[in-house]
């Protein structure tokens, strides 16, 4: 055990399989799904992204944490994984940007943590069986209430909540840059990096919650509209796919992961859940618009069934992996939506000029 780990920790699946190694001060239990992430870097990113709530997360890289927390790449003004996995933490980053360990932030933020693990098993076991319910036990009092704790969450597990434990970064109204286009941004579980991207593109972004309704989004008189990421199931949030059908033809739309699901099912389409997932920053998407492929940035459990969108769609993207489908565009509206994250944050830059070809098309 290093200097940074503590106490005893168990990481539990539903299937049986056990992981036992040292925990950090959050002490608990940590439920939800167990994914891992396949980045070298990007940890800060990954632990604050809000399309992770609900989950705990396995880096299958072995050793996080050397560049330390600069506080300057967070997605999120918290951390937003139920818990996290990892083989080695380091106690002494070295990076002119760091402010502070992971360890030690990972203790600030709550975050259940298990280190000394084998995360290359864990990452087969995964693999090999898909997305597996998990429980996440940090000190002797969790681990000897954790199988029940996880019989229960499998049980009663839901992804409901998910979206409003996260949708929190910007108060509803908030107005983010000096831009000549207004976007109205519905905050899903927005990370930081979109409305970055955004505002970079001569707009201004006022944020409203995924809860506002038609009437409140265009008495905002925006140019455009973003639906952003964020967790769970899209069928969660009949409400926002409501709101979103009543605004088509009435204003351009442009959805991004859950987005993209929510923007599927207001025109018609249908979603489901994938045996996987898609995470990481290395998932191979062909742009079938402009005959290229794009490597990009990916963290969702859900997908939009490609042979349901009805005839007013077509499908613009295709991941490479799978034949899933990555996004999709209006015949004749200016609506647009991929499946991946054009900001990345963390992950490849490829399809960062997405946005701005849309906007391109924005009167």
């Amino acid at each position: 055990m290093t200097a940074a780990v503590r106490q005893a920790a168990t990481l539990l699946l539903a299937d049986g399989t056990r992981f036992d190694g040292d925990g950090l001060n959050a002490t608990g239990i940590a439920l939800g799904e167990a994914v891992f992430y396949t980045g070298m870097t990007g940890y800060e990113e990954a632990i604050t992204d809000p399309s992770y709530a609900g989950q705990i997360l396995a880096f299958t890289y072995p050793l996080i944490g050397n560049y330390g927390v600069s506080g300057t790449v967070s997605q999120h003004p918290h951390a937003c994984v139920a818990g996290a996995a990892m083989k080695h933490i380091a106690e002494h980053p070295s990076h002119y940007a760091s402010k502070q360990d992971l360890a030690s932030w990972l203790d600030e933020q709550g975050v259940r943590t298990i280190v000394g693990i084998d995360t290359r098993a864990l990452t087969i076991a995964l693999r090999e069986h898909g997305t597996i319910p998990a429980a996440l036990a940090v000190g002797e009092a969790a681990i000897a209430g954790i199988e029940p704790a996880l019989a229960r969450y499998v049980r009663e597990a839901t992804t409901q909540g998910l979206v409003a434990s996260v949708a929190d970064a910007y108060r509803p109204g908030e107005v983010v840059g000096t831009g000549r286009k207004h976007v109205v941004l519905l905050d899903c579980g927005v990370k930081k990096n979109i409305i970055r991207d955004l505002t970079a593109l001569d707009t201004h972004v006022t944020v409203l919650s995924y809860g506002a309704n038609a009437a409140e989004i265009l008495a905002a008189k925006p140019d455009a509209v973003v639906i952003s990421p964020g967790p769970g199931d899209p069928r969660d949030l009949p409400g926002t796919v409501e709101t979103l059908r009543a605004l088509i033809g009435k204003t351009p739309l442009f959805g991004v992961c859950l987005g993209h699901q929510l923007l599927a099912l207001a025109c018609g389409g249908e979603t489901y859940k994938l045996p996987y997932g898609h995470r990481g920053g290395n998932q191979p998407v062909k742009d079938l618009v402009h005959d290229e492929v794009l490597v990009t940035a990916h963290n969702h459990g859900y997908a939009v069934d490609g042979d349901t969108l009805p005839a007013d769609l077509e499908a613009t993207m295709v991941n490479l992996n799978d034949g899933t489908n990555e996004g999709f565009r209006h015949r004749t509206l200016p609506i647009e939506a991929v499946q991946f994250h054009p900001e990345a944050s963390p992950g490849p830059f490829d399809a960062r000029n997405l946005f701005a070809r849309w906007l391109e098309r924005v009167d």
